[in-house]
Protein backbone atom coordinates (compact mmCIF):
# COMPACT_ATOMS: atom_id res chain seq x y z
CA UNK A 1 0.00 0.00 0.00
CA UNK A 2 0.80 3.68 -0.87
CA UNK A 3 0.56 4.94 2.86
CA UNK A 4 1.03 8.93 4.01
CA UNK A 5 1.67 9.93 7.62
CA UNK A 6 1.16 13.36 8.52
CA UNK A 7 2.73 15.13 11.72
CA UNK A 8 4.01 18.22 12.51
CA UNK A 9 7.12 17.35 13.85
CA UNK A 10 9.00 13.91 13.51
CA UNK A 11 11.72 13.89 15.74
CA UNK A 12 11.52 10.45 17.34
CA UNK A 13 14.80 11.45 20.24
CA UNK A 14 11.80 13.46 21.66
CA UNK A 15 10.07 10.52 22.47
CA UNK A 16 6.07 10.34 22.37
CA UNK A 17 3.93 10.04 18.57
CA UNK A 18 7.45 11.22 17.07
CA UNK A 19 9.04 8.00 18.22
CA UNK A 20 6.21 6.08 17.94
CA UNK A 21 5.71 7.59 14.07
CA UNK A 22 9.42 6.28 13.68
CA UNK A 23 8.63 2.92 14.44
CA UNK A 24 5.52 2.50 12.20
CA UNK A 25 7.18 3.78 9.22
CA UNK A 26 10.30 1.72 9.86
CA UNK A 27 8.05 -1.78 10.18
CA UNK A 28 5.51 -0.74 7.60
CA UNK A 29 8.82 0.05 5.09
CA UNK A 30 9.86 -3.40 5.73
CA UNK A 31 7.05 -5.16 4.98
CA UNK A 32 6.79 -3.39 1.44
CA UNK A 33 4.55 -0.44 1.99
CA UNK A 34 5.30 2.87 0.36
CA UNK A 35 5.73 5.24 3.07
CA UNK A 36 5.16 9.14 2.77
CA UNK A 37 5.58 11.90 5.13
CA UNK A 38 4.07 15.06 5.60
CA UNK A 39 6.08 17.06 7.72
CA UNK A 40 7.95 20.47 8.53
CA UNK A 41 11.00 18.72 10.33
CA UNK A 42 11.91 15.26 10.97
CA UNK A 43 14.88 13.12 11.39
CA UNK A 44 15.59 10.98 7.91
CA UNK A 45 18.54 9.08 9.58
CA UNK A 46 15.66 7.87 12.23
CA UNK A 47 13.27 6.76 9.40
CA UNK A 48 13.41 4.24 6.44
CA UNK A 49 15.46 5.21 3.72
CA UNK A 50 12.51 4.65 1.37
CA UNK A 51 10.72 7.14 3.17
CA UNK A 52 8.95 10.11 0.48
CA UNK A 53 9.40 13.08 2.46
CA UNK A 54 6.89 16.08 1.24
CA UNK A 55 8.19 19.37 2.98
CA UNK A 56 5.38 21.57 4.82
CA UNK A 57 6.87 25.09 5.19
CA UNK A 58 4.45 26.13 7.87
CA UNK A 59 5.08 29.90 9.38
CA UNK A 60 5.17 29.98 13.03
CA UNK A 61 2.65 32.08 15.02
CA UNK A 62 0.43 31.65 18.30
CA UNK A 63 0.26 28.36 19.79
CA UNK A 64 -3.54 28.25 19.65
CA UNK A 65 -3.17 28.98 15.34
CA UNK A 66 -0.31 26.74 14.60
CA UNK A 67 -2.30 23.62 14.50
CA UNK A 68 -4.74 25.39 12.08
CA UNK A 69 -2.17 26.10 10.02
CA UNK A 70 -0.21 23.10 9.82
CA UNK A 71 -3.53 21.38 9.45
CA UNK A 72 -4.51 23.50 6.08
CA UNK A 73 -1.34 22.60 4.58
CA UNK A 74 -1.72 19.12 4.96
CA UNK A 75 -5.49 18.84 3.18
CA UNK A 76 -3.48 21.15 0.18
CA UNK A 77 -0.40 18.55 0.15
CA UNK A 78 -2.54 15.86 0.07
CA UNK A 79 -4.77 16.93 -2.16
CA UNK A 80 -2.72 17.02 -5.17
CA UNK A 81 -1.27 13.47 -4.49
CA UNK A 82 -2.94 10.23 -4.20
CA UNK A 83 -2.20 7.81 -1.05
CA UNK A 84 -4.54 4.54 -0.60
CA UNK A 85 -4.40 5.80 2.62
CA UNK A 86 -3.76 8.65 4.86
CA UNK A 87 -3.18 9.42 8.51
CA UNK A 88 -3.57 11.92 10.79
CA UNK A 89 -1.78 11.76 13.79
CA UNK A 90 -2.79 15.02 15.91
CA UNK A 91 -5.05 17.91 15.33
CA UNK A 92 -5.36 17.75 11.59
CA UNK A 93 -8.70 16.84 9.79
CA UNK A 94 -9.57 15.03 6.64
CA UNK A 95 -7.63 12.41 6.08
CA UNK A 96 -9.00 8.43 5.72
CA UNK A 97 -7.39 7.80 9.09
CA UNK A 98 -7.29 9.69 12.37
CA UNK A 99 -5.52 8.37 15.10
CA UNK A 100 -5.81 10.56 18.41
CA UNK A 101 -2.82 8.74 20.36
CA UNK A 102 -3.55 11.24 23.47
CA UNK A 103 -7.25 11.03 23.38
CA UNK A 104 -9.68 13.37 22.88
CA UNK A 105 -8.68 17.03 23.79
CA UNK A 106 -12.45 17.66 25.53
CA UNK A 107 -12.01 14.52 27.40
CA UNK A 108 -8.08 15.41 28.61
CA UNK A 109 -9.43 19.08 29.77
CA UNK A 110 -12.20 17.73 31.72
CA UNK A 111 -10.18 15.31 33.54
CA UNK A 112 -7.18 17.80 33.83
CA UNK A 113 -10.30 19.43 36.17
CA UNK A 114 -10.12 16.66 38.23
CA UNK A 115 -6.41 16.81 39.81
CA UNK A 116 -7.85 19.87 41.41
CA UNK A 117 -9.27 18.20 45.03
CA UNK A 118 -10.57 21.49 46.37
CA UNK A 119 -14.05 22.42 44.20
CA UNK A 120 -13.64 25.95 44.84
CA UNK A 121 -10.07 25.54 43.30
CA UNK A 122 -11.66 22.96 40.41
CA UNK A 123 -14.28 26.15 39.61
CA UNK A 124 -11.63 28.22 39.03
CA UNK A 125 -9.74 26.67 37.05
CA UNK A 126 -12.51 25.46 34.67
CA UNK A 127 -13.54 29.90 34.81
CA UNK A 128 -9.97 30.25 33.56
CA UNK A 129 -10.55 27.99 30.36
CA UNK A 130 -13.08 30.56 29.21
CA UNK A 131 -10.06 33.47 28.82
CA UNK A 132 -7.88 30.77 27.37
CA UNK A 133 -7.14 31.08 23.64
CA UNK A 134 -5.75 27.54 22.14
CA UNK A 135 -8.20 25.67 24.93
CA UNK A 136 -11.44 27.57 22.69
CA UNK A 137 -9.30 27.04 19.05
CA UNK A 138 -8.61 23.05 19.98
CA UNK A 139 -11.77 22.80 20.85
CA UNK A 140 -13.12 24.10 17.49
CA UNK A 141 -10.38 22.39 15.67
CA UNK A 142 -11.55 18.87 17.61
CA UNK A 143 -14.96 19.45 16.38
CA UNK A 144 -13.79 20.09 12.89
CA UNK A 145 -11.82 16.87 13.23
CA UNK A 146 -14.63 14.65 14.21
CA UNK A 147 -18.15 16.37 12.80
CA UNK A 148 -16.98 18.30 10.17
CA UNK A 149 -17.53 16.87 6.53
CA UNK A 150 -14.95 13.99 6.55
CA UNK A 151 -15.79 11.20 8.28
CA UNK A 152 -12.74 9.67 8.65
CA UNK A 153 -12.06 6.06 10.52
CA UNK A 154 -10.65 7.02 14.00
CA UNK A 155 -8.35 4.33 15.57
CA UNK A 156 -8.36 5.15 19.58
CA UNK A 157 -6.11 3.17 21.74
CA UNK A 158 -8.33 2.42 24.69
CA UNK A 159 -12.42 1.60 25.10
CA UNK A 160 -11.84 4.73 27.37
CA UNK A 161 -11.11 6.67 24.77
CA UNK A 162 -14.01 5.36 23.05
CA UNK A 163 -16.57 5.82 25.43
CA UNK A 164 -15.23 9.69 25.53
CA UNK A 165 -16.16 9.62 21.59
CA UNK A 166 -19.80 8.84 22.57
CA UNK A 167 -19.43 11.13 25.37
CA UNK A 168 -18.44 14.17 24.10
CA UNK A 169 -19.67 13.69 20.37
CA UNK A 170 -22.06 11.38 20.14
CA UNK A 171 -20.02 9.61 18.00
CA UNK A 172 -20.70 6.05 17.70
CA UNK A 173 -18.64 2.37 17.03
CA UNK A 174 -19.08 2.31 13.74
CA UNK A 175 -16.44 5.24 12.89
CA UNK A 176 -13.92 3.81 15.91
CA UNK A 177 -11.49 0.90 16.24
CA UNK A 178 -9.90 -0.10 19.30
CA UNK A 179 -6.15 -0.90 18.75
CA UNK A 180 -4.39 -0.44 22.04
CA UNK A 181 -0.95 1.09 22.55
CA UNK A 182 1.99 -1.06 23.06
CA UNK A 183 5.89 -1.19 23.03
CA UNK A 184 8.60 -3.96 22.22
CA UNK A 185 8.86 -5.99 25.53
CA UNK A 186 11.92 -6.63 24.19
CA UNK A 187 13.96 -3.15 25.14
CA UNK A 188 13.50 -4.56 28.64
CA UNK A 189 15.54 -7.62 27.89
CA UNK A 190 18.91 -7.68 29.96
CA UNK A 191 20.98 -10.59 31.01
CA UNK A 192 22.58 -8.46 33.95
CA UNK A 193 19.30 -7.57 35.02
CA UNK A 194 20.10 -8.71 38.83
CA UNK A 195 23.28 -7.17 38.56
CA UNK A 196 21.94 -3.89 37.06
CA UNK A 197 18.95 -4.05 40.02
CA UNK A 198 21.79 -4.50 42.73
CA UNK A 199 23.78 -1.56 41.21
CA UNK A 200 20.97 0.48 40.63
CA UNK A 201 19.60 0.00 44.55
CA UNK A 202 23.10 0.51 45.73
CA UNK A 203 22.78 4.06 43.87
CA UNK A 204 19.88 4.41 46.10
CA UNK A 205 20.97 3.07 49.56
CA UNK A 206 18.36 0.78 49.62
CA UNK A 207 18.43 -2.75 50.82
CA UNK A 208 17.01 -5.55 48.02
CA UNK A 209 14.33 -6.63 50.81
CA UNK A 210 12.81 -3.16 51.08
CA UNK A 211 10.02 -3.44 48.74
CA UNK A 212 10.05 -0.24 46.06
CA UNK A 213 7.43 1.23 44.07
CA UNK A 214 8.28 3.12 40.56
CA UNK A 215 6.22 6.67 39.83
CA UNK A 216 7.52 7.85 36.51
CA UNK A 217 6.03 10.90 34.81
CA UNK A 218 6.82 14.32 33.50
CA UNK A 219 3.38 16.40 34.32
CA UNK A 220 3.23 15.39 38.66
CA UNK A 221 0.50 17.64 38.70
CA UNK A 222 -2.06 15.08 36.31
CA UNK A 223 0.07 12.08 36.93
CA UNK A 224 -1.41 11.82 40.77
CA UNK A 225 1.82 12.87 43.00
CA UNK A 226 0.69 14.77 45.02
CA UNK A 227 -1.95 11.92 45.85
CA UNK A 228 0.52 9.10 46.09
CA UNK A 229 2.32 11.50 48.68
CA UNK A 230 -0.97 11.87 50.60
CA UNK A 231 -1.75 7.68 50.43
CA UNK A 232 1.85 7.08 51.64
CA UNK A 233 1.32 8.43 54.38
CA UNK A 234 -1.72 6.11 55.31
CA UNK A 235 0.24 2.80 54.80
CA UNK A 236 1.03 1.61 58.36
CA UNK A 237 4.55 3.07 59.74
CA UNK A 238 6.02 -0.34 60.67
CA UNK A 239 5.86 -1.70 56.80
CA UNK A 240 9.16 -0.48 55.33
CA UNK A 241 9.35 0.54 51.63
CA UNK A 242 10.31 3.07 49.13
CA UNK A 243 8.35 5.12 46.48
CA UNK A 244 11.24 6.14 43.29
CA UNK A 245 9.94 9.45 41.98
CA UNK A 246 11.25 9.68 38.24
CA UNK A 247 10.81 12.45 35.51
CA UNK A 248 10.59 15.81 35.98
CA UNK A 249 13.43 17.58 38.02
CA UNK A 250 11.78 19.73 39.62
CA UNK A 251 10.67 18.53 43.02
CA UNK A 252 10.69 21.02 45.89
CA UNK A 253 6.90 21.19 46.22
CA UNK A 254 6.67 17.44 46.44
CA UNK A 255 9.61 17.39 48.73
CA UNK A 256 7.95 19.58 51.50
CA UNK A 257 4.06 18.11 50.74
CA UNK A 258 6.36 14.68 51.73
CA UNK A 259 8.10 16.16 55.17
CA UNK A 260 4.55 17.88 56.12
CA UNK A 261 3.19 14.93 56.09
CA UNK A 262 6.20 12.93 57.93
CA UNK A 263 6.67 10.38 55.02
CA UNK A 264 9.95 12.19 53.67
CA UNK A 265 12.10 9.42 54.13
CA UNK A 266 9.54 6.72 51.97
CA UNK A 267 10.61 9.05 48.88
CA UNK A 268 13.72 9.09 46.65
CA UNK A 269 12.98 11.70 44.35
CA UNK A 270 15.67 10.85 41.28
CA UNK A 271 14.62 13.54 38.76
CA UNK A 272 14.85 13.19 35.29
CA UNK A 273 16.44 9.95 33.45
CA UNK A 274 16.89 9.45 29.75
CA UNK A 275 16.45 5.89 30.22
CA UNK A 276 14.65 5.14 33.03
CA UNK A 277 14.78 0.64 32.29
CA UNK A 278 17.39 0.35 35.53
CA UNK A 279 14.66 2.24 37.79
CA UNK A 280 12.22 -0.66 36.35
CA UNK A 281 14.84 -3.36 37.22
CA UNK A 282 15.17 -1.49 40.57
CA UNK A 283 12.03 -1.27 41.16
CA UNK A 284 9.11 -4.23 42.17
CA UNK A 285 5.98 -2.10 41.23
CA UNK A 286 4.50 0.66 39.58
CA UNK A 287 2.28 3.10 40.86
CA UNK A 288 0.62 5.42 38.22
CA UNK A 289 -2.57 7.13 40.41
CA UNK A 290 -3.03 9.35 37.46
CA UNK A 291 -6.16 11.65 36.51
CA UNK A 292 -5.76 10.92 32.81
CA UNK A 293 -3.91 8.49 30.09
CA UNK A 294 -5.56 7.53 27.12
CA UNK A 295 -3.57 4.52 27.46
CA UNK A 296 -0.36 4.73 29.64
CA UNK A 297 3.35 3.22 28.11
CA UNK A 298 4.46 3.32 31.63
CA UNK A 299 2.13 0.79 32.50
CA UNK A 300 2.95 -1.55 29.50
CA UNK A 301 6.79 -0.98 30.42
CA UNK A 302 6.11 -2.23 33.86
CA UNK A 303 4.42 -5.24 32.75
CA UNK A 304 7.33 -6.04 30.38
CA UNK A 305 9.40 -5.69 33.14
CA UNK A 306 7.55 -7.79 35.51
CA UNK A 307 6.15 -5.00 37.78
CA UNK A 308 2.50 -5.07 38.83
CA UNK A 309 0.97 -1.96 38.38
CA UNK A 310 -1.48 0.42 40.64
CA UNK A 311 -3.41 2.94 38.58
CA UNK A 312 -6.73 4.54 37.82
CA UNK A 313 -9.88 3.64 36.22
CA UNK A 314 -9.16 6.90 34.36
CA UNK A 315 -6.31 5.21 32.45
CA UNK A 316 -6.99 3.09 29.40
CA UNK A 317 -4.08 1.14 29.88
CA UNK A 318 -6.10 -0.92 32.78
CA UNK A 319 -7.83 -2.48 30.36
CA UNK A 320 -4.84 -4.61 29.91
CA UNK A 321 -4.62 -5.36 33.50
CA UNK A 322 -5.76 -8.86 34.92
CA UNK A 323 -6.74 -7.53 38.67
CA UNK A 324 -5.71 -8.13 41.09
CA UNK A 325 -3.16 -10.85 39.19
CA UNK A 326 -0.43 -8.39 38.04
CA UNK A 327 -2.22 -5.30 39.44
CA UNK A 328 -4.95 -3.04 41.00
CA UNK A 329 -7.28 -0.15 39.37
CA UNK A 330 -8.46 2.88 42.26
CA UNK A 331 -11.90 4.73 41.08
CA UNK A 332 -10.27 8.03 42.17
CA UNK A 333 -6.80 9.50 42.49
CA UNK A 334 -7.98 11.11 45.92
CA UNK A 335 -8.94 8.67 47.64
CA UNK A 336 -5.91 8.50 49.88
CA UNK A 337 -7.12 5.44 51.82
CA UNK A 338 -7.84 3.10 48.65
CA UNK A 339 -4.37 4.47 47.37
CA UNK A 340 -2.63 3.48 50.49
CA UNK A 341 -4.31 0.06 50.88
CA UNK A 342 -3.19 -0.99 47.23
CA UNK A 343 0.09 0.06 48.09
CA UNK A 344 0.16 -2.04 50.84
CA UNK A 345 -0.74 -5.00 49.23
CA UNK A 346 1.96 -4.53 46.96
CA UNK A 347 4.31 -5.06 50.18
CA UNK A 348 3.45 -8.45 50.68
CA UNK A 349 6.40 -10.21 48.98
CA UNK A 350 3.79 -14.03 47.99
CA UNK A 351 1.70 -11.21 46.21
CA UNK A 352 4.40 -9.29 44.29
CA UNK A 353 6.20 -12.94 43.57
CA UNK A 354 2.72 -14.23 41.69
CA UNK A 355 1.88 -11.23 40.00
CA UNK A 356 5.52 -10.95 37.83
CA UNK A 357 4.65 -14.03 36.05
CA UNK A 358 1.34 -12.46 35.27
CA UNK A 359 2.56 -9.18 34.26
CA UNK A 360 4.78 -10.83 31.99
CA UNK A 361 2.41 -12.73 30.36
CA UNK A 362 0.19 -9.97 30.02
CA UNK A 363 2.69 -7.99 28.37
CA UNK A 364 3.62 -10.36 25.89
CA UNK A 365 0.30 -10.55 25.21
CA UNK A 366 -0.08 -7.25 23.22
CA UNK A 367 3.10 -6.73 21.51
CA UNK A 368 4.01 -4.20 19.13
CA UNK A 369 3.80 -6.79 16.49
CA UNK A 370 0.40 -7.75 17.13
CA UNK A 371 -0.71 -3.59 17.80
CA UNK A 372 0.82 -3.17 14.35
CA UNK A 373 -1.08 -6.31 12.53
CA UNK A 374 -4.08 -4.56 13.67
CA UNK A 375 -3.19 -1.39 12.86
CA UNK A 376 -2.68 -2.81 9.23
CA UNK A 377 -5.73 -4.36 9.42
CA UNK A 378 -7.28 -0.61 9.55
CA UNK A 379 -5.53 0.51 6.98
CA UNK A 380 -6.62 -2.59 4.83
CA UNK A 381 -9.76 -1.72 5.46
CA UNK A 382 -9.43 1.77 4.98
CA UNK A 383 -8.21 0.98 1.19
CA UNK A 384 -10.58 -1.46 -0.17
CA UNK A 385 -13.47 0.88 0.58
CA UNK A 386 -11.69 3.88 -1.23
CA UNK A 387 -10.99 1.36 -4.04
CA UNK A 388 -14.42 0.34 -3.90
CA UNK A 389 -15.89 3.52 -4.30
Amino acid sequence: MNIALCYESVLPARGGAETYIGDLARRLAADGHEVHLYACRWDASSLPASTVFHQLDVPSGPRFLRPWRFGAAVEKALSANRHDVTVGFDKTWGQDVLYPQGGLHAASAAHNRRKFANPLVRFVASAAKWFDLAAWSFAKLERKQYLGESKSVVVVNSRMVLGHFAQFYGIGPDRLRVVHSAIDPGRFAAADRPARRFAERRRWEVPDDTPVGLFVAMNYRLKGLAPLIRAAATVPKDKPFKLAIVGHPKVGKYQRLAHQLGVADRFLFLGHRNDPKDSYFAADFLVHPTFYDPCSLVALEALACGLPVITTKYNGASELLDVPANGLVIDDPHDASALGYAIDSMLDPAYRSAARESALTAAARWTFDQHYQALLAVFREVAARKTAA
